[in-house]
């Protein structure tokens, strides 16, 4: 039985209020993506350890779903998307829609709450969709009940999950990058004020 598509395409995504902030499009559907003031300042605090670990390295670190990563089934937004600077500059100038191929993006990462409509996505259609098109490094950020980070490799066209790491422990994460960067810390943090 095959799934029926849906009508829209990424011109009706951007035609939606603030350029479709806020919606990704999945199987030709508009899929309304929810955050959350918890949700929202995990991203922010995981964003700048990311960038405080980047450094020097070539990057740019861009959070909160504005950047776009094009998926076997649509458009997505990734909380928090990782691409070599000269990438992010020539999308800038162009000022184009700021669609990111796969293969560009260095890492991504998701933030989850157990039972939020986005979670099953997240944890599984996400993790194909993002290995098919050969993005490195995913990030799946737990906040809630505990925190707890997945890390996930590419490996031979599929994710290899590592072990979770939850708070009161060290998450430690090299990014291949110009030069590569290692990020490390404790994911207790992500939920401290």
């Amino acid at each position: 039985m095959t799934e029926r598509r849906g009508p829209f395409t990424d011109v009706d995504l951007r035609r939606l209020p603030n350029g479709g902030k806020g919606f990704e499009l999945e199987d030709g559907w508009l899929i309304e993506i929810v955050g959350g003031a918890r949700h929202d300042f995990v991203v922010q605090r995981v964003g700048r350890l990311i960038d405080v670990a980047a450094g020097g390295a070539a990057v740019h670190v861009f959070i909160g779903g504005g950047w776009e990563v094009n998926t076997p089934s649509g458009i997505r937004k990734p909380d928090i998307v990782v691409i070599p600077r000269d990438v992010a500059r020539a999308a800038i100038i162009a000022e184009t829609p700021r669609l990111v191929a796969g293969a560009e993006v260095l890492l991504a990462v998701e933030v989850v709450t157990p039972g939020d409509g986005s979670e099953r996505t997240d944890r599984v259609r996400k993790v194909r969709e993002y290995a098919a098109i050969d993005i490195p490094q995913y990030w799946i950020v737990e906040h809630h009940p505990e925190v707890r980070i997945h890390r996930m490799l590419l490996a031979d066209g599929a994710f290899s999950a590592h072990p979770v790491v939850p708070a009161g422990t060290v998450f430690t994460a090299s990014i291949r990058a110009e030069p590569p960067f290692r990020v490390s810390f404790d994911p207790a943090v992500l939920i401290e004020i």
